[in-house]
């Protein structure tokens, strides 16, 4: 077998096994589409196939009267962008702390902020509850948000970025008359915006997928996201064995993300490339 045809078997053997991981990847998104546009009648024997006849939107109607999405929808953005709007800031104010700040133990206080990314979210679900419980913030948004508004990932991706920002730009700007913030705000954050739009990207899905710290806190519709919403919606659909309404459900509530993720695959993948993580 000449050099050649051994690249052209090896990569088409690769493009094959790639195909095959994303076909498995995406047979679920697929299949939970193909049943949502399902009537009920088509159900049973064609509940695993991927072919829809008479496709209907019936199912989506259903469900959305069925359930409260748009209110969930609501709460959800509140909660995502609230955490990331306070995020922004603090990891901001923090990395700017331990890239540019001279102080004593700067090193070592910056490695023991870093430990907080070892530590299990869940384990902390009993002292943030006791602790909300006693501020009287259950069944809130600001609740749900209040646990995150520091990000020990964030604030690490930034200090890396904002080491790479060459010392003359900051001495200008001093020069300038600038304070501090506004230092920060007119030579470090343009220069770390590719930083900021991955870790951004990343707040955000995280934390409309986040489901448990949700469903501890809050115990009805004043608050609760679409992730709790659906298992809400989930629990009473299958009841009836409706699995076309279930998959309606999951069809509107992955549709975002899905959105999301097509629109800015590749800025996704361009932040993290310049995104200074090698500062």
């Amino acid at each position: 077998m000449t050099p050649v045809v051994a690249r052209r078997v090896a990569t088409t053997c690769w493009a094959l096994g790639v195909g095959a991981l994303a076909f498995i990847w995406v047979f679920p998104l697929l299949w939970a589409l193909a049943t949502s546009l399902r009537p009920p009648g088509q159900l049973g024997s064609e509940i695993a196939s991927l072919w829809v006849h008479h496709a209907s939107l019936a199912n989506f109607r259903d469900a959305w009267g069925d359930a409260p999405f748009l209110r969930l929808y609501y709460n959800t953005a509140v909660v995502v962008f609230g955490i990331l709007a306070v995020q922004l800031v603090t990891i901001t104010l923090a990395a700017y702390a331990f890239a540019r700040l001279e102080f004593a133990g700067r090193e070592w206080l910056f490695r023991l902020f870093l430990l907080q990314l070892m530590v299990a979210p869940s384990s902390l679900i009993l002292p943030n509850f006791v602790t909300l419980k006693t501020l009287g913030l259950l069944n809130t948004r600001l609740g749900i948000m209040i646990p995150y508004f520091a990000s020990a990932f964030g604030t690490f991706l930034l200090r890396q970025a904002f080491r790479g920002v060459p010392r003359d730009l900051e001495d200008a700007a001093a020069i300038d008359g600038c304070s501090p913030l506004q230092t920060i705000w007119h030579v470090f954050v343009p220069l770390a915006k590719p930083t900021f739009v991955a870790f951004s990207i990343v707040s955000i899905v995280y934390h409309y997928n986040e489901f448990l710290w949700p469903l501890i806190i809050t115990d009805t519709d004043r608050a609760r996201t679409v992730t709790v919403g659906l298992a809400s919606f989930t629990q009473s659909a299958e009841s009836g064995a409706q699995w076309n309404l279930v998959a309606a459900g999951t069809v509107i509530v992955v549709l975002p993300l899905l959105v999301l993720f097509i629109l800015f695959q590749r800025r996704f993948v361009e932040s993290f490339m310049y995104s200074g993580l090698k500062g």
